[in-house]
């Protein structure tokens, strides 16, 4: 199992990015996945989360707004779009596959390494 992060950076406040999770090594279709991030010095939490189908879609409370996820299972990706950027959305972001939708926001199943997004003018 293999989940690459990409897209993260140095950006301004303001401004947008759009992560990528490319997966492989399992059918990336019969998995929901996540996008959690850590911030330094805080706990992991979550951002979002999509269905298998990509029929559903849930967001933690304070995200809601402003970070949108999404999925492309002929490619075996999927995506986190950020907008509005503020400085505390500086972290490490962490793509997730899981396999129970009903505990979208307990932390299980494959991690990938994580790509840095640096929020700052």
């Amino acid at each position: 199992v293999q989940l690459v992060e990409s897209g993260g950076g140095l950006v301004q406040p303001g401004g947008s990015l759009r992560l990528s999770c490319a997966a492989s090594g399992f059918t990336f279709s019969r998995y929901h996945m996540r996008w959690y991030r850590q911030a330094p010095g805080q706990e992991r939490e979550l951002v979002a989360a999509i269905s298998s189908g990509g029929g559903a879609t849930k967001h933690a409370d304070s995200m809601k707004g402003r970070f949108t996820i999404s999925r492309d299972n002929a490619k075996n990706t999927v995506n986190l779009q950020i907008d509005s950027l503020k400085p505390e959305d500086t972290a490490v972001y962490y793509c997730n596959a899981f396999s129970s939708w009903a505990t979208w926001n307990t932390p299980s199943g494959y991690w990938g390494q994580g790509t840095q997004v640096t929020v700052s003018s």
